[in-house]
């Protein structure tokens, strides 16, 4: 049972799109997942599209709408088409319509994961799987707005160093059960740390743990050797 989710405040800045593309990005992928959230978020649209469409709008409102719509998609903002004059057909030939590659699963050690359907529009642009110490492997996924995002792999016994967070750090659980001494996490939840967290992440689950996390700063770790990497953490960071 999913047991952490985004605040409601959160979900209606989403719904609004009043919060960062990556931000929608991980939200909407725990929607897929999550069927409370999902109604939550469903309800939401349906007041404000009252809204929208019972009240007259200025037109650049409308636009931010679109591009919002947009960015969650990952849909290039179309152009409003030139209206075609009165009593006569249109019949040029439309432009293309933007496609994607869906990649519905990843593989990794032998093991195949289900993604939910917002991350399968992106998984295209996952780079190939790192070996990290701590039986950790990790995937960079190419962002096209500001954000560093990752999918990362926890075999069993798999851990992260202890560190804390100079911006937020967000993780959605795709497959699996981690804990990192604060609490335990499951399949579907939706985990933020900010600089007021220190925690060290491992997974002693038997088909280990893999997540997906979205950073806007470098970590910071805070104990053993790994503290020897903050000085060159921005390498990593990009």
């Amino acid at each position: 049972m999913i047991k952490y989710h985004p605040e409601q405040s959160q979900l209606t800045q989403f719904v609004q799109g009043n919060i960062s593309p990556a931000e929608a990005l991980i939200v909407s992928a725990h929607c897929d997942l999550c069927h409370r959230c999902r109604q939550f978020v469903q309800h939401k649209t349906q007041l404000i599209a009252a809204e929208v469409f019972d009240t007259p709008q200025p037109k650049d409102s409308l636009e931010n709408y679109g591009a919002m719509l947009a960015a969650i998609t990952q849909l290039p903002a179309s152009e409003t088409a030139p209206a075609a004059p009165d009593n006569k057909l249109n019949l040029s030939t439309p432009e293309p319509i933007a496609t994607f590659t869906l990649v519905k699963t990843l593989e990794l050690d032998g093991h195949q994961f289900t993604l939910p359907p917002t991350l399968q529009r992106i998984a295209a642009k996952t780079g190939n799987w790192s070996g990290l110490v701590g039986r950790l492997w990790q995937a960079p996924v190419e962002l096209n707005y500001p954000g560093v995002a990752n999918f990362i792999y926890m075999g069993r016994g798999g851990s992260v160093p202890e560190h804390t967070h100079r911006g937020v750090e967000y993780t959605l659980v795709l497959d699996g059960e981690f804990n990192d001494g604060i609490n335990n996490y499951r399949t579907g939840d939706f985990v933020v740390m900010t600089d007021d967290n220190t925690h060290a992440p491992h997974s002693e689950h038997r088909e280990g743990c893999l997540v997906f996390t979205l950073l806007d700063e470098p970590l910071h770790f805070t104990s053993g050797i790994a503290r020897l990497l903050n000085p060159f953490s921005h390498l990593f960071f990009r």
